[in-house]
């Protein structure tokens, strides 16, 4: 364990940086609203760009962790997230907030995939989902210092200098990625991976889309964990200040409380695979009692705060399933094929990512931003992840024991 302990650690420092960027727009919403002078679609659009960014280079990413291995890859892409971060201190207007947030969605392109990538190399099978639940959770540092950390910082220096600062963080995070990361264990005696021709990565890719069983599991994968962050990530704040009128800090906190239940939730959901002898299992038990949050969110006219409150942070909670669903999909592909194989699993993921911040932001602007838009959106989230509970069905499940 000694000998994954800085491979742990980076791992962690990227996908916290990577959690970070995700969610920062929910609890300054209001602010870059006034300063950028946004609408409610705007906001919902430059929540969507960062994951419509991770999307559109998921198959590159892939090819190049098969061929260059995931220590460069993530460095180089950093550099690109460091970018964008300063992109988006110097940013005038809307145009310029979503140019900022797609060009640090590329640099963060490889963030969660590496973790699967590498773990799946210095981690036995059987624990797979163990090892990415501790990186997984772990990594919401960064989701929990995007909730009332970002707002002081906000509130105080102003949220410009917030990601001044962040755009820093990430060159030295890119730094040592570099400098410690390795793609393979020191106990591997085994040989290389050969470097294949552009041919045949593009047939591993096109063995890869034919693999059975792949459907089902893009297919939940799609809304699982893009629910959760649509709410914690883009929605919560808003939802927050809109409805119950609290200011940046107060919003700030709740949102800390719901990034510590998912937290919790990841590192519940962890070993259960283990302990069921079922990933399928687990996956239905978790969207099943998030379908039933977010229709009774949806169905409550103006709750009390403490209740909305309970809600959301059980919403975060049991919605924090989707590393079993990675780690399922992991175990569709053979070593060879591992780089390509993740990265196109997660596209379904940064697809849904990409579609439902947005989607629910035509929503959100349709019903002014009041308390029955934000239900419209709650009822809109539950029918996706019934519709990916009813496709998901059909997966073929990977027992562990």
């Amino acid at each position: 364990m000694a000998s994954r302990l800085p491979l742990l650690l980076l791992l962690i420092a990227v996908t916290c940086l990577s959690q970070f960027y995700r969610v920062s727009n929910s609890v300054i919403a209001p602010e870059l609203t006034r300063d950028l002078d946004l609408s409610a679609r705007q906001l919902g659009w430059a929540g969507s760009a960062f994951f419509f960014a991770l999307f559109a280079v998921q198959i590159p990413v892939g090819m190049w962790f098969d061929r260059f291995g995931a220590r460069r890859t993530v460095a180089a892409l950093s550099l690109l997230a460091m970018l964008g971060s300063l992109w988006i201190a110097r940013a005038a207007d809307a145009a310029d907030l979503i140019a900022g947030r797609t060009i640090v969605g590329i640099g963060c392109a490889a963030s969660f995939m590496s973790v699967v990538f590498l773990c799946s190399r210095w981690f036995e099978q059987a624990r797979l989902a163990t090892a990415l639940s501790w990186v997984f959770a772990a990594s919401n540092i960064g989701t929990l210092a995007a909730a009332t950390p970002l707002a002081w910082v906000a509130g105080t220096v102003g949220w410009r200098h917030g990601f001044l600062g962040l755009a820093a963080v990430t060159l030295l995070v890119a730094v040592g990625f570099l400098a410690f990361v390795r793609d393979r264990p020191p106990e591997y005696l085994g040989p290389e991976a050969r470097k294949e021709t552009p041919a045949e990565i593009l047939r591993g890719l096109w063995e890869v889309w034919r693999t059975p069983g792949l459907g089902p599991v893009l297919s939940m994968h799609f809304f699982a964990y893009a629910t959760m962050l649509t709410v914690l990530g883009v929605w919560g704040g808003p939802y927050l200040y809109d409805v119950h009128k609290l200011d940046g800090v107060e919003r700030g906190n709740v949102l800390l409380a719901m990034g510590v239940a998912q937290i919790l939730g990841i590192l519940a959901y962890g070993p259960m695979d283990r302990v069921l002898r079922s990933r399928k299992k687990v996956v239905f038990g978790g969207a099943a009692i998030s379908m039933v949050l977010l229709a009774v969110m949806a169905l409550m006219a103006n709750p009390p705060l403490w209740l909305a409150v309970m809600l959301l942070v059980a919403f975060c909670f049991f919605c924090a399933y989707g590393t079993v669903i990675v780690a399922q999909g992991r175990a569709l592909f053979p070593d060879r094929l591992a780089g390509r194989g993740v990265t196109t699993v997660n596209m379904a993921q940064c697809l849904g990512l990409a579609v439902l911040p947005a989607g629910t932001g035509y929503i959100v602007e349709a019903f002014g931003s009041g308390d029955t838009a934000y239900r419209w959106v709650f009822a809109t989230l539950a029918g996706g992840l019934a519709l990916g509970s009813i496709a998901y069905v059909r997966a073929r499940d990977s027992a562990t024991g």
